[in-house]
């Protein structure tokens, strides 16, 4: 553990000791466990300094030069190089980094451009859609109509023919996409034509691949999509949090749909933390990273396939790739808690034309670590002798420590 962290638990542990060994238990767990979540990520001393820095004090709402409270002014300077390090990152007019959340940027984004009742069009839930994209138990599904396209049964990828038919029987307001599980690129010129053939909105979710964006190690939406919406932790590795860009032409609409319509004051030690990460991703070291956090997940999922899982799509353009263990003779619930049990933490999810889950694994934070292809497969041979009972939980959990304590998060 680093050394500023190491003073700040001495401090917690003299001062509440109980949620001291909460948070050092927590910080054991993510040490000697392989996170395998797609979703996350381990971030920079720095980034962690940022969030637990004085700014956390500051109440600020508003904007730079426009707040509501007195003593903005360090604040304002923070927040605004948050700002010009996401446009210059992303290519983007404008960037609001004020967005508590990946969900709360998508709900901004519905409140800058569409009225409840309005249309969208959206990846169904069933496919790897988000919440935000329709759930009935999210806002999205009870304040707007959704309609839901799919992926083709043969392979897996996303139907552009259908996404074309639906948006002409259906002339949504909107379109969106983006997904939870898809492991492959967006063809967001496609996405941008069949938006602009209904006139409607193109709304990016962009939370999974955004830090492979930074990296260039995906394509950038952008250029294509009206607003792109994003989470500023997962492979970008900065912390929990959102963040939309956009046009110069919707941006007070934009800002005005976080603050004050759907937020607010902001968080100014996140969004510190946010612009240390933007500065980390337009780095060298960054772009390579991205590009090895991809050519890992590649391994990991042709390792996964030789061991017998079926791997949706054949494979993975992303940090993600989704699996099917049936043919190990498990379901991806029951195989979640016997890796888990192992120290291998993932994701259940939604499998394409089906009622089972699947798995949903991703290669972020083991690529943080310095983990490399050789560890890949050493994990796709663990994986799948827990899955099938070849190897016990206690040899895996062992292999498992050895490996963590060879890659530790945060060396020293």
């Amino acid at each position: 553990m680093p050394v500023t962290q190491t003073l700040e638990a001495d401090v917690l542990r003299r001062q509440d000791p109980e949620l001291a060994e909460i948070l050092l238990g927590e910080l054991d767990r993510q040490s000697t466990t392989l996170q395998l979540i797609a979703a996350e990520n381990f971030t920079s001393p720095a980034v962690l300094a940022a969030l637990g820095s004085p700014l956390a004090n500051k109440y600020a709402e508003g904007y730079p030069g426009a707040r509501h409270h007195g003593g903005c002014e360090i604040v304002d300077v923070a927040e605004r190089v948050a700002i010009d390090r996401a446009r210059s990152l992303f290519g983007a007019d404008h960037a609001n980094v004020q967005s508590h959340s990946g969900s709360s940027a998508v709900l901004a984004a519905y409140a800058a451009l569409l009225r409840p009742g309005d249309t969208v069009l959206a990846m169904g839930l069933a496919f790897g859609g988000h919440l935000t994209h329709g759930s009935p138990a999210n806002f999205s599904g009870r304040w707007f109509d959704f309609v839901g396209y799919g992926v083709e049964a043969d392979t897996g990828l996303i139907d552009y023919e259908q996404v074309r038919a639906l948006a002409r029987t259906h002339r949504p307001k909107a379109v969106v996409c983006g997904s939870i599980s898809y492991p492959r690129h967006i063809d967001y010129a496609a996405f941008r034509e069949i938006a602009d053939e209904v006139g409607a909105y193109l709304i990016a979710d962009a939370a999974h691949p955004i830090g492979l964006v930074a990296g260039g190690a995906a394509p950038n939406p952008v250029p294509y999509a009206d607003v792109v919406c994003a989470t500023t932790h997962k492979v970008l590795r900065g912390p929990r949090g959102g963040m939309i860009l956009c046009g110069a032409e919707l941006a007070e609409r934009v800002d005005r749909a976080v603050f004050p319509f759907t937020q607010g004051g902001a968080q100014m030690h996140t969004i510190a933390a946010k612009a240390v990460a933007f500065g980390e991703a337009a780095t060298p070291a960054f772009r390579a990273y991205a590009h090895q956090v991809v050519a890992h997940a590649r391994t990991l999922a042709a390792a996964l396939e030789a061991e017998g899982l079926a791997i949706t799509t054949g494979g993975t353009d992303t940090h993600l790739l989704t699996a099917d263990p049936a043919p190990l003779g498990v379901e991806g619930r029951t195989a979640r808690g016997r890796l888990a049990a192992a120290g291998m933490v993932l994701d259940t999810c939604a499998l394409p034309h089906g009622d089972a889950r699947g798995l949903r694994l991703g290669t972020a934070a083991l690529t943080t670590q310095g983990m490399g292809d050789a560890e890949m497969e050493r994990i796709a041979v663990l994986f799948a002798g827990v899955l099938r009972d070849d190897i016990d939980g206690r040899q895996a959990r062992e292999e498992v420590r050895e490996l963590t304590g060879r890659f530790p998060p945060y060396p020293g």
